[in-house]
């Protein structure tokens, strides 16, 4: 089976979306009969192996994401590269331009939502601006013949909202690369830190979803006991003492030392479709704070971890302390053994290309498939 992917959410710089496309090119080059193909924006026509690059212009103040203006060169490619499956990553022109090509091929289409578009565009535009999102993202995935989603509450909210064609699709995390015996005393010796201070890490974009003004607001209430350490392009330098910013690109090595090294991760975004950063933690032995919001709440279950309510700078510092007063150390530890029982991207991607396999035979029915509401979060 030729699987193509094709999605403007691709950069240089990481990105949940780009481990993903990794993970799964990963797996089926260990595949005998399967064929992987990545098609994103570039700054010029290229080919890298098996992912392909058309131009397009870079999106300002996006963190290298670039933006098609035109359908038809992303529509005569895919249709020359003759997939049996093709998958849209965003809700934008490249996914018209998939539902064009698979409808040219006859071929099955399915889209990844990894974005929750209505609600982005609310929290910056307003209730009417979101319900205009939500009626064309309900138009355009309703043309698709599934969708998939990484958690059960964006499932159950797509559903709710009218869209049957929903498909839960976990995420998963290279649980060999993030692992805790990687944590190493340097990184508390660099950042000059005694033995009885709780280090904190976050990472991920400068982006206003993830609400690093709360995160920076709770180091200011736990004051010199506490230290953050925030990971991530164009992180702002802060004038809090509590408080340390690595304001670079961070590779998947870099990161997982970052990760193995601190006592805890602390995530204060509540729109996360899903939220790798956590599972990441997670996998390096990291109990985890986060928010009522999102997706957090399925990964961070009392055993792992503490939540805070959203956008509460006062909460998100009470369930820091709270997490501590705990065995954090035991947390951690449940942690790990989570994400090796239900998140490794191995067992996660094959599950996912045997619902490919049904798309590509005209097997799938979407009544089939179990549905979120049903699917108990204790026995996930």
């Amino acid at each position: 089976m030729h699987l193509c992917d094709v999605t403007m959410f691709y950069t240089a710089h990481g990105g949940g979306v780009r481990r993903y496309l990794r993970a799964k090119r990963r797996w089926a080059s260990n595949q005998e009969g399967a064929r992987y193909t990545l098609l994103t924006p570039g700054e010029r026509v290229a080919k890298r192996g098996n992912h392909w690059l058309l131009p397009a212009p870079m999106l300002p103040f996006s963190h290298g994401y670039r933006f098609p203006l035109r359908r038809a060169p992303w529509i005569k490619t895919l249709v020359e590269m003759a997939p049996d499956v093709i998958e849209a990553g965003d809700p934008y022109r490249l996914a018209r331009a998939a539902l064009t090509a698979a409808d040219r091929l006859g071929v099955p289409v399915t889209a990844f939502m990894h974005s929750d578009l209505p609600r982005f565009v609310e929290q910056r535009f307003g209730d009417w601006a979101g319900r205009r999102a939500q009626t064309y993202l309900l138009n355009l995935y309703s043309a698709f013949d599934a969708v998939q989603v990484p958690s059960l509450g964006l499932a159950n909210r797509m559903r709710a909202l009218g869209l049957n064609n929903v498909v839960w699709q976990p995420l998963g995390v290279d649980a060999d690369r993030f692992d805790p015996a990687l944590r190493h005393s340097v990184v508390r010796e660099w950042m000059n830190l005694a033995d009885d201070v709780r280090l904190l890490v976050f990472a991920g974009r400068y982006a206003r979803e993830k609400n690093i003004d709360i995160l920076l607001d709770a180091m200011r209430l736990l004051g010199k006991d506490y230290q953050l350490l925030l990971i991530g392009p164009d992180m702002p330098p802060s004038n809090l003492s509590n408080v340390k910013a690595y304001s670079e690109f961070c590779d998947s090595v870099q990161l997982a030392r970052f990760l193995a090294s601190a006592d805890a991760l602390v995530h204060a975004g509540d729109q996360e479709t899903f939220g790798l950063i956590v599972l990441e933690g997670m996998a390096s032995g990291l109990p985890a704070i986060g928010v009522r919001g999102g997706a957090l709440p399925e990964l961070i279950t009392p055993e792992v971890g503490v939540l805070a309510q959203p956008r509460d700078a006062a909460s998100l510092a009470q369930a820091v302390r709270d997490l501590f007063a705990q065995d954090w150390r035991a947390m951690g530890q449940a942690a790990r053994c989570r994400v090796d029982r239900h998140f490794r991207w191995e067992v996660l991607v094959q599950q996912q290309h045997a619902f490919y396999r049904a798309l590509q035979a005209g097997t799938f029915k979407h009544e089939s498939y179990v549905q979120a509401s049903e699917i108990s979060h204790a026995g996930f």
